[in-house]
């Protein structure tokens, strides 16, 4: 009881010192709960993102500007593909489904993408799930100028079932660019939770006939999205395309290209807990300094407690207790602080990429990174403990002329 009252005592006497300096482990904590979690999740989240796709065929270029393309719906196409070679790799006994992609123009910043319906009636968004149209719409049909909008930019844009719009030319948005051809919106997707939330998707044809458009290319896909019948036939397309053949790239396995992603960013998550760390550790020399400072003001009051029956240990004990509340109050912060940058990060990521990163979801830092600066804010508070232990209470007794 004594101990409590102690610490509550020297926390209200010191308030501003203590709320400054749990403010510092709470910025700490949640900063480094914050960049382990998108770390972990992310990686996690962008690798799960290839939905039921095995590979992707494209030009020649990279694997990985090519992923980013045909299922991020990121970077710019690294060429085209003949139409006949789409028929080709569709047609292969091996292959259990294969579906073109053409991109080459967006609205208000959005990406058009040409498609075939099988990409909605076939296709899964993640294994066992297949996409679905929100109620009063439907997917477009080919030949036809309609198009089906994904659940997110539908609702940036505004877009509902009947709604008219013209395309612009080229990935990026220029108002200068306009198409002459309208289309009519005949469905929106319901959240997939994938990069397709992000795309207005209509008949192939129609992407490849709009007016402006190379005659030349009219027939060519941007990309082909596999879906194999077996592994091992992996290894043999990718042994025809990449090793034998000179004209195309078969991304595959999907997952070990988008690894390459991150482990190109590897030394920026290792900067930023880095950043973390040593924001720990300065929180925690916060704490020292902010307690050692205050001895000379308590010195007094220990040596009273002291004449009065208090033993050394309590003296000791009530120093670190204070510490390791303020490390305590930092943590109630740093949860908070973590919420609030993960939803910040969350949004941006699903804005950027149509990738979304789960708030709510456990990660083990979230109890070992709070534990692990409580520990070292009561270690922070050892040093003036020992100073308050030693402090001689005949001394501090005297009267201060």
């Amino acid at each position: 009881m004594i101990l409590a009252l102690l610490v509550r005592r020297s926390l209200r006497q010191h308030l501003l010192s203590t709320l400054v300096t749990a403010l510092s482990l709470a910025l700490a904590g949640g900063l480094l709960m914050s960049v382990w979690v998108v770390k972990s999740q992310a990686r996690e989240t962008f690798t799960r993102q290839t939905g039921a796709w095995d590979a992707v065929l494209g030009a020649r270029g990279s694997k990985l500007q090519l992923v980013l393309n045909a299922i991020f719906h990121l970077e710019a196409s690294p060429g085209n593909v003949p139409f006949a070679d789409y028929q080709a790799i569709a047609t292969n006994r091996a292959v259990a489904l294969a579906v073109p992609i053409a991109v080459g123009d967006n609205f208000m910043g959005y990406r058009i993408v040409g498609t075939l319906t099988s990409l909605f009636s076939a296709a899964e968004t993640v294994p066992g799930r297949k996409f679905q149209v929100a109620i009063g719409g439907r997917v477009f049909e080919d030949g036809f100028r309609e198009a089906l909008v994904g659940s997110f930019t539908a609702r940036r844009l505004g877009l509902k079932v009947g709604d008219t719009f013209r395309p612009y030319h080229g990935l990026n948005f220029d108002p200068k660019a306009q198409h002459e051809d309208e289309y009519v919106v005949t469905g929106v997707l319901e959240p997939s939770n994938t990069p397709a939330d992000r795309v207005i998707w209509i008949p192939l044809a129609g992407l490849q006939n709009m007016s402006g458009h190379a005659a030349a290319t009219a027939s060519d896909v941007s990309a082909v999205l596999v879906k194999l019948k077996s592994p091992i036939v992996g290894q043999q397309l990718e042994m025809m395309y990449n090793r034998q053949g000179d004209r195309f790239t078969f991304a595959w396995p999907l997952g070990t290209t988008l690894a390459q992603l991150f482990d190109k960013l590897a030394w920026f998550d290792k900067v930023l807990e880095l950043v973390a760390y040593l924001v720990a550790l300065v929180a925690a020399g916060s704490v020292l300094a902010s307690i050692y400072n205050s001895m000379s003001a308590r010195r007094r009051d220990m040596a009273i407690l002291r004449a009065l029956g208090a033993r050394r240990f309590t003296v000791f004990a009530s120093i670190v207790l204070e510490a390791t509340s303020v490390a305590v109050f930092g943590m109630l912060g740093a949860w908070g602080l973590y919420l609030l940058i993960l939803t910040a990060v969350a949004s941006v990521i699903q804005t950027q990429t149509g990738v979304v990163l789960q708030v709510w979801v456990w990660n083990p830092v979230l109890l070992t990174a709070p534990v692990g600066l409580v520990l070292l804010g009561a270690l922070a508070g050892v040093v003036p403990a020992i100073k308050a232990y030693r402090n001689p209470v005949a001394e501090n007794l005297l009267p201060e002329s």
